[in-house]
């Protein structure tokens, strides 16, 4: 049985979090699970810092997007202040593959970086 890593789990809870569609809503919520250096690789090849990511969210509210659901999370701490979490997403059809890194802050765990590449079905593996 593996033993279970408590700054994994924080991270893991974190990135649940983020995809929280009322945490998406949400300019505060949102901003508190991002550490102030972020910067995102989207699944569309597009880059992104903390301000960019957090304007475009809120000035985007898709209500009619449906749910992401998550699979495949696991995570390694690295060291003591930074978690890699990696996992696979599907919104709609739309799947990715997704890495993650988590850092510790004086606030808690907080997303340094983040990347996302599409796939498909067949590509899975």
């Amino acid at each position: 049985m593996t033993e279970r890593n408590p700054a994994v789990d924080a991270a893991i809870d974190g990135e649940l979090h983020l995809l929280d569609p009322e945490v998406r809503a949400s300019p505060e919520l949102f901003e508190a699970l991002l550490h102030p250096e972020f910067t995102e690789i989207g699944a569309s090849g597009t880059r992104w810092d903390r301000a960019s990511i957090v304007s475009v969210l809120m000035a985007r509210p898709d209500p009619n997007s449906g749910p992401t659901t998550t699979s495949g999370m696991r995570g390694v701490q690295l060291a003591d202040d930074l978690v890699h979490l990696t996992f696979d997403t599907d919104r709609n059809g739309h799947k990715a593959h997704r890495s993650s890194l988590w850092r510790r802050t004086e606030d808690g765990w907080r997303l340094w970086f983040h990347q996302g590449t599409p796939f498909d079905d067949g590509q899975s593996g």
